[in-house]
């Protein structure tokens, strides 16, 4: 096993679930940042957006269906990002430079999350999908078969 790669596994995946259940938590107090975005029902939406990041870093740290994970993380980050961190609409100038800074942080997690939808499942030390009862319908296999030979 590839220790950096775990590490770097749950540290991540550990950053998405901190935050998710930080979103749970701190609802309320995220949510008037949120309703001066113009986001409608601001602390519904910060508990809702809370769903992808506790499904995505649980699903990474475990390494349980990780490409669903990070397709979870994924979405949640390009569909928060330009809301929550529009620094090109920002005149005051420290404004900017945080929202500016958060976008590319956020960017550069799309990034992460993007690469690792390109590792090959199952994922060294995970828990074993056998036990949870995931089955893969035989078609769904032969499509992915397919796919990876037209990938390759």
């Amino acid at each position: 096993m590839k220790a950096p790669f775990l590490i770097g596994r749950i540290l991540f995946g550990g950053f998405f679930l901190y935050n998710g259940i930080n979103h749970l938590k701190k609802a309320k107090d995220m949510a008037p940042y949120a309703e001066s975005k113009g986001v409608p029902a601001p602390e519904l939406a910060v508990k809702l957006s809370a769903v992808p990041l506790i499904v995505g870093g649980a699903s990474l740290l475990l390494g349980v269906k990780p490409k669903l994970g990070a397709l979870a993380i994924l979405g949640f980050l390009a569909g928060v990002s330009p809301i929550m961190h529009d620094f090109w609409r920002n005149e005051n100038p420290e404004e900017r430079m945080k929202n500016m800074v958060d976008f590319m942080k956020n960017t550069a997690l799309a990034g992460g999350a993007l690469a690792l939808m390109g590792i090959d499942e199952p994922w060294e030390a995970s828990v074993p999908t056998e036990q949870l009862n995931f089955t893969q319908p035989k078609l769904v296999r032969k499509v992915r078969k397919l796919g990876r030979k037209l990938a390759a």
